[in-house]
Formats: structure tokens, sequence, C-alpha cells
């Protein structure tokens, strides 16, 4: 059972971030976490992350607009370095709040507040038909690199802020996957290199066991053959489609890091 359920979620999951540019880091962790613990279910998604990742940029990087990558992912680089290297400073700021929901304790942090508040702007933006059609200016690429960068190394959420600008650049469909997969896999070697960093500093056993190694497998594979199905029909998706998919995946993502669920 659980070979399925990963496997499910992580294909459809896939499949969907593929346009979204986000959210199989998101959404697969509470997957994992019904059958690891939280620390082993937070490596596990950022295996599977990672490794979709590489094999996104094999599928589709080809498309990706190399002046976007250029002006959008260096800055990210840089920025995602200063946000992994800030995490454990900002770590000393305590929760403001926390409440349980059944089984699991949801927690409230300044830093998810900011950057609750950062998608809902965002998520109004792609969903709202005042704002939904303004493009965004070539010269806002580098502010969206440092913002998307920072706080992707800061909490791995850097592809809801990526995907937020590159919607209104104003390119194709092809190229806004293609793009946001070659930066995506620019931050995530950037902030994994980092984390692995501080994870030596502090401990030197894997969090990962082998008894675990199967099924994180499993979901890569599962994971693989999600972008091959989003692969096979990106040509039938329209930008209107991938803005207002953005739009509602942002949405659902702020309300629930806002309330400590993520």
């Amino acid at each position: 059972m659980s070979y399925l359920i990963v496997c499910a979620s992580a294909l459809l999951v896939s499949g969907l971030t593929l346009f979204s540019g986000f959210g199989l880091g998101t959404l697969l962790m509470p997957v994992f976490a019904l059958f690891f613990p939280v620390e082993m279910a937070i490596a596990a998604t950022a295996v599977v992350h990672g490794a979709n990742n590489i094999f996104k940029v094999v599928v589709v990087g080809r498309n990706a607009d190399r002046s976007i990558v250029l002006r959008f992912g260096l800055p990210a680089i840089l920025a995602a370095f200063a946000g992994a290297s800030l995490l454990a400073y900002l770590s000393v700021f305590g929760e403001l709040a926390s409440y349980s929901i059944g089984s699991k304790t949801a927690v409230i942090t300044p830093i998810k507040l900011v950057l609750a508040g950062l998608m809902l702007v965002f998520a109004l933006f792609e969903l709202l038909p005042k704002f939904s059609n303004l493009k965004s200016a070539p010269k806002y690429l580098p502010l969206g690199g440092i913002l998307s960068g920072f706080f992707g190394g800061l909490s791995g959420h850097q592809g809801t802020l990526r995907s937020a600008f590159l919607v209104k650049v104003g390119i194709s469909t092809e190229a806004f996957v293609g793009t946001n997969a070659v930066i995506g896999f620019m931050v995530d070697i950037v902030r994994i290199a980092a984390y692995i960093g501080l994870l030596f500093a502090v401990r030197t056993a894997s969090p990962i066991g082998a008894i675990q190694w199967p099924l994180i497998l499993a979901g890569i594979g599962a994971a693989f053959v999600g972008v091959l199905f989003g692969k096979r029909f990106l040509h039938k998706v329209t930008m209107k489609a991938v803005q207002t998919l953005t739009g509602i995946l942002l949405l659902g993502i702020a309300l629930a890091l806002g309330a400590g669920i993520i």
C-alpha cells in the first residue's frame, strides 16, 4: 500500500508541477511523512525533488530561454546561498503559535507568514482578471531571481515565487516550462550543497536508512513517468491555463503555509 500511495502521488504531482514549476516538494513531503519520521520524510522528498529536476532538464531544458536563465537564474543562485546560510540564524526565532489538527501539530513562524503573504499577492495577480494579463518587465527579472532564490534557500519554497515572476514574462508554454526547470535545477544544486554542509556540521549519519531507499527509488521512478506524461500534453496547454494553475496552487499553498500546516 505504501508503494501505491507514494508512486501515485509522485506521478500525479510531478506531471502537474511540470506546468506550474513548483509543488512537488510541498505536496510530496506529507505523503512520505505517512510512512517515515518527519526528518526522513524531508530528506526523502529532497532526493526525489532533486532527481526529478535533473530529469526535467534533460526532457524539456532545451526549450529554456537562455537570456531569462541568466538574468533570473544567476541572482537566484547567489540569493539561494545567502538564504541557506541564514537558515541556521533564523531558526532561533521561535514559533508564534501552534495548534493540533488530529495527530499533526501546525506551527506558525515569522518566515512562514512572510512567504505566505508574498504568495497570496502573486496568486491574486494570476487569478484576478484585472491583473492576469499584465506582463512583467525584463528589468524586474533579477529582483524575481533574488526573491525566489533567497526564500528557496531559506525554506525550500523557491518554485512558487519563481513561477509567479516567469509566468508574467510573456514567453511560450514550452519556454516557460524549460526555463523553470533549468533555473530550479541551478538553485537546487546550491541549496542542497549548503544543506549537506550544514548536515555534516551537526551529524555524521545519513537521515535516510537502507530500508527507506526502495520506496524513495520507486517515488523517483513514478515522478519520471509523470514528467513524460506531462511533456506529452505540453503542446496542448496554453499559458492562460498555466497562469490559472499557478494562481490556484499559490493560493492553496499560501493559506496552508500561513496556517502553519506545511
